[in-house]
């Protein structure tokens, strides 16, 4: 009887050690450990969740956005920090960002100014209001440095519903009629297809050899939507 109890008192033991030696910190994209509102290298979820519907991701909507209309040279990237400001990651960005409040937030308040002060600066392209919406609603949630996985379909390649929605968050804003970083325009179907037909869109996004690497200053688009662009472009780069 003491020999049986001493066994599954061991095996108990044993179980608890193994339980805890288990146990870790979960860390989130930024280097920090959640738990806050936004403010840090952590401030937030941060882990890969399933996307919501009802909610603004960093990763996912907000730093491409940025990136692409906002760290350009000469603008707010790491070398030019025009203004003293740089918004190249999540810490940086989250200075001109009050979590909770769009409207006492430095960077929403920039975005929706409608004379020549707003930002981006004209002749570039402003926010559009869906893009406005968008960042609002990400400070107003809390600005927190999260993402998600699962919106992207591979079986939607339309124009409208695939390609043109990954252009104007993640390359439009350095590729516009006023900003032709490398002499290359994305801002309307016709050129997309344009870019497209000569391997130049594809090359790029899929990170080839022999292309600039894009989005430049900001993450490789996910396999997902590479997958997307590509599947237009076999389809005939139609205006659907």
């Amino acid at each position: 009887m003491k020999n049986k109890f001493l066994i599954v008192l061991t095996v108990m033991v044993t179980g608890l050690v193994i339980l805890n030696a288990c146990r870790h910190e979960i860390l989130y994209p930024g280097g920090g450990t959640g738990g806050g509102t936004g403010g840090g290298t952590g401030g937030g979820t941060g882990a890969t969740n399933t996307c919501s519907p009802d909610t603004v991701y960093f990763v996912n909507d907000i730093m491409p956005l940025i990136a692409s209309n906002c760290n350009m040279s000469g603008c707010h990237d790491a070398i030019s920090h025009a203004d003293g400001v740089d918004l190249t990651t999540y810490t940086k960005i989250m200075r001109y960002v009050s979590a909770g409040n769009a409207a006492g937030s430095k960077i929403y308040k920039e975005v929706i100014k409608t004379n020549n002060d707003r930002m981006p600066p004209p002749p570039k392209p402003a926010f559009t209001t869906a893009q406005k919406t968008m960042l609002q609603k990400w400070i107003n949630q809390g600005a927190k440095n999260n993402s998600c996985a699962g919106r992207c379909d591979t079986a939607v390649f339309t124009y409208a519903l695939a390609v043109k929605p990954i252009m104007e968050s993640k390359c439009v804003g350095c590729h516009n009629p006023a900003n032709l970083g490398g002499n290359i325009d994305l801002s309307t179907y016709a050129a997309v297809k344009t870019s497209a037909l000569t391997g130049k869109l594809y090359g790029s996004i899929a990170h080839q050899t022999g292309f600039s690497a894009m989005p430049m200053g900001a993450a490789k688009l996910s396999d997902c939507e590479i997958t997307q662009v590509q599947k237009w472009i076999a389809n005939g780069s139609l205006n659907n």
